[in-house]
């Protein structure tokens, strides 16, 4: 039931909001330049990974000697609206129909950070990532990575189509009113360093 209302959602919102879309892409080549998609590996269902996509919502800028620059300075009011409302998560609908996402899960995170999980952080990856999640209405990055990583693996243990539904109806809210965007000191959320548990 839940891969179903995954598929009928994802292709009724893609269709849906195709002239929005056009529309972004547009805007994006302007303020961004491109590429306008944004790839990058992410691990997904049992840590496999799979190559998520988004759109873009930084500049790519660099120093004098070829290193790219840090977050705030490539982030630009565009790019934090893109953020805020959300619509740069839009083409990850695309990964909700090949099967890699589901709408609701815990979000995908760095590849990065599999191998400084605890083993009961690790089994966030029960489940397919999401869109949104339990953790994203519970703060999104305004919370630690403790505390998210405690919220994903309750989700994990009680998911249903229930709770689904119900973490959507607050992802909307949560849109609508731009809160957990950012962790308090970054323009997004403090890189995950490992477990003090």
């Amino acid at each position: 039931m839940k891969r179903f209302i995954d598929i009928i959602f994802a292709l009724l919102m893609l269709i849906l909001l195709s002239p929005f879309i056009v529309v972004l892409v547009v805007l994006i080549r302007f303020f961004l330049g491109a590429p306008v998609l944004f790839l990058q590996d992410r691990p997904g269902l049992n840590g496999r990974s799979f190559r998520l996509v988004k759109f873009r919502t930084m500049r790519d800028l660099y120093d004098n000697d070829g290193n790219m620059l840090s977050d705030d300075k490539r982030l630009t009011k565009f790019g934090v609206f893109l953020r805020a409302s959300s619509l740069d998560e839009v083409p990850e609908l695309w990964n909700v129909l090949l099967g890699e996402m589901s709408l609701v899960g815990p979000r995908p995170l760095l590849v990065e950070y599999l191998p400084l999980y605890s083993k009961e952080q690790y089994r966030r990856h029960e489940v397919k990532p999401g869109i949104t999640g339990w953790a994203q209405v519970n703060g999104r990055n305004e919370i630690s990575w403790d505390k998210k990583f405690e919220l994903d693996v309750w989700y994990v243990d009680h998911h249903s189509i229930g709770l689904d539904i119900k973490i959507i109806l607050l992802t909307i809210i949560k849109v609508f009113k731009s809160e957990g965007i950012s962790h308090q000191g970054h323009v997004t959320m403090e890189k995950f360093r490992g477990s003090n548990k």
